[in-house]
């Protein structure tokens, strides 16, 4: 039986490095999927004010036993000092599309942990 799957959100300054990250975690087979969402205006609280910027969100579909591994990446890969990452449970999917993801990517290791 195969482990559920995650879909990871994260967020990006530009399109391009969000085409990085990417392709960064699919080659290194830390995510099956990442779908790159452009035009996403966000507004948030930062370093005492009200902040509104334009970003690229990415939707990262990554086995739940890969999240730690990603995590790790993520905070070296990503340019903001304190990246978004919020994981959303995939509660139904379709059994091939699980399976498939399940083997685009590596089982994570004691290193990635």
């Amino acid at each position: 039986m195969t482990t559920p799957l995650l879909t990871l959100m994260t967020t990006l300054p530009d399109r391009d490095s969000a085409r990085q990250l990417a392709q960064k975690l699919v080659g290194e087979q830390l995510a099956a999927c990442v779908n790159i969402l452009p035009g996403v205006e966000s507004i948030y609280f930062w370093q005492g004010k009200i902040e509104q910027s334009d970003e690229v969100l990415l939707l990262i579909k990554v086995p739940e036993a890969g999240y730690e591994a990603v995590q790790q990446r993520l905070k070296t890969l990503h340019p903001y000092q304190v990246p978004e990452l919020i994981a959303l449970p995939v509660v139904k999917a379709l059994p091939e599309y699980v399976q498939w993801a399940h083997e685009m990517t590596r089982p994570p290791t004691r290193s990635d942990i």
